[in-house]
């Protein structure tokens, strides 16, 4: 109903599109019970704030009906094929009870770039999304209709187990998906689950926080769909980085891609705290953070790279990486996993595995610190050339001769080491001399007494040649000279403090005459 000022009953009219909404957002606002939408003025706001919209914050009302508004409104604001709105989401616990209710991009609103949610703060603003029921119910959808969408500052919670955040389905408009300092907690079947035969590509997080719990994963590349069976049905799921993480979560699986890709993780640290609560055909009791279980893509689609991460295996249950490429390149720069390598199960832990065959997938490791072994599951019986080496790690558990193994204990022919320190290197047992301070020959082994000893000048020698005269010699030569010593005393012997201390050489001193008393 109509407010005496003529807005919109729990709508400001100030912040709900001064110029005029399409009929895309009317529709949404009279399904929930607005008479009329606003339409004048020819400077169309460009921030939307969903309080203003009518959201509480309150973490008890439903606040659905506010977001649908604000997305619709954003929606109907593209002008040229780019996006003009920003959805403003204020600190607050904001309750959405109906999917799709934050983003609902599908035909026929034309294809668009540019959609952004901004909030206030990782947990100061909190979406919880408590849909009726959970596998299947998705807060946000893009089929084919945004790219270049962002979402910074606030944090998403599941409160019905199950749910999923996001479903991207892309033919080649899906792409440039941006999350910063974003949180998510609660219980998902998929974070974000990508499908499609083209693009779905180039999608950052930085500086977010990935905790709860994931019946699958929390970002899911190549969910199988309207027929697609084969593994070249879905292409192009390239270019995914991972900056400055905290992944945090209880269990589930962090990266699943069955469809390839190029990944990148860098910085950050990556714990698995519990294990999955009952046995799965799929996953049995494992959770991995990076799972790439298919063999066969389309080529130059198996890239993934991890640098500067501290990974904790705290159960025998959590793994690393389990890549079955069968090409490719998989490489791990300067990341160490033997935080808990004093635990009684560590040393026979497997938190990497690998299927390789004649193509790879190339493997390296680089500056790592390593616990337990690494599991290689040959494709074939056939001789493989070297795909796998590690250079200068560390082997916390094991040497390196028993470090990478097949069919259980068995060392593999195809794993190349250099430069490693393992377990076999010991570090407290003493070692030999250092070749910079080679110990005296006997003839300079010095005496057990370091006081002077005036009673041990050097026995005068036979004739001297012509040689300088006592006034125009100096240093060293002056005492030692044979021809020239005086009567032993403190002050003249070679160890008075006034005198320069002889130089210990071997061809020097063990070629000078033996001394004797006098």
């Amino acid at each position: 109903m109509p407010e005496r000022d003529g807005s919109v009953s729990g709508v400001s009219r100030r912040l709900l599109l001064r110029g005029g909404v399409s009929a895309l957002a009317a529709t949404a606002l009279s399904t929930r019970g607005a008479s009329a939408v606003p339409r004048s003025s020819d400077k169309p706001e460009t921030v939307v704030n969903v309080v203003d919209l009518g959201a509480v914050g309150d973490g008890r009302t439903d606040d659905s009906g506010a977001f649908e508004i604000a997305y619709a409104s954003a929606a109907a604001r593209v002008s040229d094929g780019v996006g003009r709105v920003v959805v403003e989401i204020p600190a607050g616990e904001f309750l959405i009870t109906r999917p799709l209710a934050l983003l609902n991009g599908t035909a026929p609103p034309r294809p668009a770039s540019g959609l952004r949610f901004s909030g206030a703060g990782k947990r100061m603003t909190s979406l919880v999304f408590r849909p009726g029921t959970g596998p299947g119910s998705y807060l946000c959808r893009n089929q084919d209709v945004w790219s270049n969408l962002s979402f910074e500052r606030m944090q998403f919670r599941s409160a019905t187990p199950g749910a999923s955040f996001f479903d991207s389905y892309s033919t080649g408009q899906a792409q440039d998906y941006r999350f910063s300092e974003c949180e998510w907690r609660g219980e998902w079947e998929y974070g974000l689950v990508l499908s499609g035969t083209d693009t779905n590509s180039e999608m950052r997080w930085e500086a977010c926080r990935v905790g709860g719990r994931y019946r699958r994963a929390f970002l899911y590349s190549g969910l199988t769909r309207n027929g697609q069976q084969k593994p070249n049905d879905q292409d192009q799921f390239l270019n995914y980085w991972f900056t400055d993480m905290k992944v945090e979560y209880e269990w589930g699986n962090f990266l699943e891609f069955p469809y390839g890709g190029s990944v990148a993780c860098r910085g950050g640290s990556y714990i698995i705290t519990d294990k999955r609560p009952q046995s799965t055909p799929e996953y049995g009791t494992t959770s991995t953070f990076f799972r790439f279980p298919v063999s066969r893509h389309h080529d130059s689609v198996q890239r993934f790279h991890a640098q500067d991460i501290r990974f904790e295996v705290r159960d025998p249950d959590v793994v690393v990486i389990d890549c079955a490429w069968n090409s490719g390149t998989v490489h791990f720069d300067d990341c160490d996993d033997t935080g808990l390598a004093f635990k009684d199960f560590s040393a026979e832990v497997r938190p990497h595995r690998y299927t390789v065959g004649p193509r790879g997938p190339l493997i390296r490791y680089d500056s790592c610190q390593l616990v337990g072994r690494h599991l290689y599951r040959p494709a074939s019986a056939d001789a493989l050339p070297v795909v796998a080496r590690y250079d200068m790690c560390l082997l916390r558990s094991h040497t390196a001769h028993d470090f990478a193994v097949a069919d259980g204990t068995h060392p593999v022919p195809f794993v190349q080491f250099v430069d490693c320190v393992d377990a076999g290197t010991t570090s407290d047992a003493p070692g030999p001399a250092s070749p910079a301070t080679p110990p005296p020959p006997p003839c300079l082994t010095p005496s057990p007494d370091p006081s002077p000893a005036p009673a041990t000048a050097p026995e005068p020698a036979p004739a001297t040649p012509p040689g300088p005269t006592p006034a125009t010699t100096s240093g060293p030569a002056d005492i030692t000279s044979p021809a020239m010593t005086p009567e032993p005393s403190p002050a003249t012997t070679p160890h008075a403090t006034d005198a320069p201390a002889p130089r210990h050489t071997a061809q020097a001193d063990c070629s000078s005459p033996q001394q004797k008393p006098p």
